[in-house]
């Protein structure tokens, strides 16, 4: 079967408080799939454009919980990877109404730190047009490795690499992720990010004025820039050498009662791709279609949970 579509990166189990109370408070978690890639490949297959997912989990019931709901979601396993000799990553969420959620993460050696390069074909490269990379796998080697020979290696073959930037401050210092992040833009063509995921990495901004901060983001590598404000929507900025007829675009989002936000900014990065890989001819409708998805994405608990139908995102 063609796909036009080929997401990389890390799947792994959050485990999610029943209250908003510090991590050493909380009692009882509730299990879920996670990682922002397979978020984002999974709400691909909602949306009807199925990509191929490379992803690598242990061995372990943890591993087998997770193929068995990326199967359920319908991607197909050939770049399904399990380890034999690692665990599953695992990641401890702590509720904090004032600060937001944060992650302590189990990952010391796991499957998703053993990514090695050289495991997608080059003629399975050269059939896809767009290849969407997470941030997280640049955190550790071999898997950092990998990901550099992937979006390097799709560029030579004319795929587009989107660049979907999370910054996790418990996985770095602030030094590491930028150098490390700075050495990746080069092989980018499409960042999405927020601002609070950009300032650690050297690219600090003005919600009020963000030309400065995208101008130098195109410096780095990519040709186009979409920055997500949460309920304030989401807005783009590309150079002059993007293919897109308009090069700056604005979209508010759109009003919903939302159930959970876990997972809206993966989302949004589904809803561009999608656009994008379907031929979308301006920025605006791109956004458009991001902001939808991710509205949609809230409107049912848990970051991997069906969209309620393609006509709610219509």
């Amino acid at each position: 079967m063609e796909r036009s579509v080929l997401v990389a990166g890390e799947t792994l189990i959050d485990f999610l408080p029943g209250t908003d109370t510090a991590l050493s408070a909380t009692e009882a978690f509730t299990r879920r799939p996670g990682g922002a890639p397979a978020n984002v490949a999974t709400r691909l297959a909602q949306l009807d454009r199925t990509p191929w997912f490379w992803t690598r989990v242990g061995a372990d019931p943890f591993g087998d919980f997770l193929v068995e709901t990326l199967a359920e979601r319908g991607l197909p396993d050939r770049f399904v990877e399990r380890d034999p000799d690692a665990k599953t990553t695992l990641a401890f969420v702590s509720g904090d109404p004032e600060a937001g959620p944060r992650f302590t993460f189990y990952r010391e050696g796991t499957a998703d730190t053993r990514f090695q390069p050289g495991r997608v074909p080059d003629e399975t490269l050269a059939a896809v047009e767009w290849v969407v990379v997470g941030s997280v796998l640049l955190a550790s080697s071999p898997a950092r490795e990998a990901m550099h020979d992937l979006a390097e290696r799709a560029r030579a073959r004319d795929c587009a690499v989107v660049f979907d930037l999370n910054a996790r401050p418990e996985l770095w210092t602030d030094a590491d992720f930028e150098r490390q992040v700075r050495r990746f833009l080069p092989s980018v063509d499409v960042v999405k990010a927020s601002l609070p995921d950009l300032r650690p990495a050297g690219f600090d901004g003005d919600p009020a004025d963000l030309g400065p901060v995208a101008e130098r983001l195109h410096e780095a590598g990519p040709h186009t820039v979409f920055l997500t404000f949460g309920e304030g929507g989401a807005r783009a900025h590309a150079a002059e050498s993007a293919p897109w007829s308009v090069q700056r675009a604005r979209h508010d989002g759109f009003a919903v009662d939302a159930v959970d936000t876990t997972g809206a900014g993966d989302a949004f990065t589904a809803g561009v791709v999608d656009a994008l890989a379907g031929g979308a001819a301006d920025l605006e409708s791109v956004l458009e279609r991001g902001n939808a998805v991710a509205a949609a994405s809230t409107l049912r608990d848990g970051g991997m949970a069906p969209l309620p139908d393609l006509e709610a995102v219509r």
